[in-house]
């Protein structure tokens, strides 16, 4: 069966206006030095999904949403960190259909204060009309999230627990239909991607692409990650897990392999949410050279990651290179003192 059949087979409620445009960065090529190498970059504007905000998470919702109507739900939980880009989504794809929506969110981060906890995310998930259960420190937000369903459940009420990042089975597949979209843009572009650039948070992103590109006969290893969340290693096993899961659930032979899937933990430093120097580095020479923006927890380090790979020599003349930008930029107000505070270096990483 090919992919597209076993996706139009998936309950699947439509949260997106068509494929996400693809573009040439030509002035961070510039900037690299990259276009005198035979590099050429482009970036996948998944951020430019108009629901809530926009972001990643909207693919994974489409099937997750779609999921949730099969089973006849009335209410939506999600999980996450306090910032939570795929809780933010959640709630306003919840407001657009009528469901009722709680989030529960950790702090997965050691920040606080009215910045962190009040900005950014936090604000927009008010605004769409969730109700939040913030957690202490130490409380599981998936253990409490099934006991809230189970409340909902004696009530007479029918919830959907999509967990971390809706990087279950069900929200990997949103990716695995990326890939199609991805292939089916390169063919109309006339040329194919050497390598597709994401950041690995729950690991759902990259395993739905990767679930994607063996479904369609291609190399899986073309899929570059940069964790954001856990070691490289774990990152790995949980993509693979993941994404066989999600090949699986398509009606497919689950047979990616641990070296088929690639993870860098380079950019992770001290931790998820943590900031770094390289990661505001890369905010501010996407934002200072294309006009755009990345987010400082997932983008912004996997964006970093690109650009070291390409000063190490990684890529090479005649490389077309696809980032997948992830959306997520409500979370820079919640990061907005460490931006101001920090030195301004010069856009030019052409030295580095």
């Amino acid at each position: 069966m090919s992919l597209s059949k076993a996706l139009s087979l998936m309950p699947r409620r439509k949260l997106t206006r068509g494929p996400t445009p693809i573009e040439r960065l030509e002035r961070i090529e510039d900037a690299l030095g990259a276009a005198a190498k035979g590099i050429r970059l482009y970036a996948k504007r998944d951020d430019q999904m108009t629901l809530g905000g926009g972001g990643n998470k909207l693919r994974k919702l489409e099937f997750l949403l779609g999921d949730a109507a099969a089973k006849g739900a009335d209410t939506l939980i999600a999980t996450g960190g306090r910032q939570s880009n795929f809780a933010r989504l959640a709630a306003a794809t919840a407001a657009k259909f009528g469901l009722s929506c709680e989030l529960v969110l950790a702090p997965m981060v050691p920040r606080d204060g009215a910045e962190y906890d009040r900005n950014g995310n936090v604000l927009l998930d008010d605004l769409f009309g969730a109700r939040i259960h913030h957690l202490p420190q130490g409380v599981d937000a998936t253990t409490l999230a099934n006991e809230r369903a189970a409340e909902l459940s004696q009530a007479g009420r029918v919830a959907y627990v999509a967990t971390l990042g809706g990087s279950s089975a069900v929200g990997c597949v949103g990716y695995a239909a990326c890939a199609l979209e991805i292939q089916e843009q390169a063919t109309e572009l006339g040329h194919d991607f050497t390598s597709v650039v994401v950041p690995n948070g729950s690991s759902g992103m990259q395993a739905g692409l990767v679930a994607g590109y063996r479904a369609l006969g291609l190399d899986p290893r073309r899929v570059h990650g940069h964790s954001v969340l856990a070691p490289a290693e774990k990152a790995k096993i949980a993509t693979v897990e993941r994404a066989n899961d999600a090949l699986a659930l398509l009606g497919l032979e689950p047979s990616v392999a641990l070296d088929e899937v690639t993870v860098s933990g380079d950019q992770l430093g001290p931790g998820y949410g943590i900031p770094t120097q390289a990661m505001v580095d890369a905010v501010r020479l996407m934002a200072s050279r294309e006009g755009l923006l990345l987010d400082p927890v997932y983008s912004g380090k996997a964006f970093a990651g690109l650009l070291e790979d390409i000063a190490a020599g990684q890529y090479g003349a005649g490389d077309n290179v696809l980032f997948i930008m992830t959306g997520g930029s409500p979370g820079l107000y919640a990061y907005a003192s460490h931006f101001l505070g920090a030195e301004r270096g010069s856009p030019d990483v052409r030295e580095r």
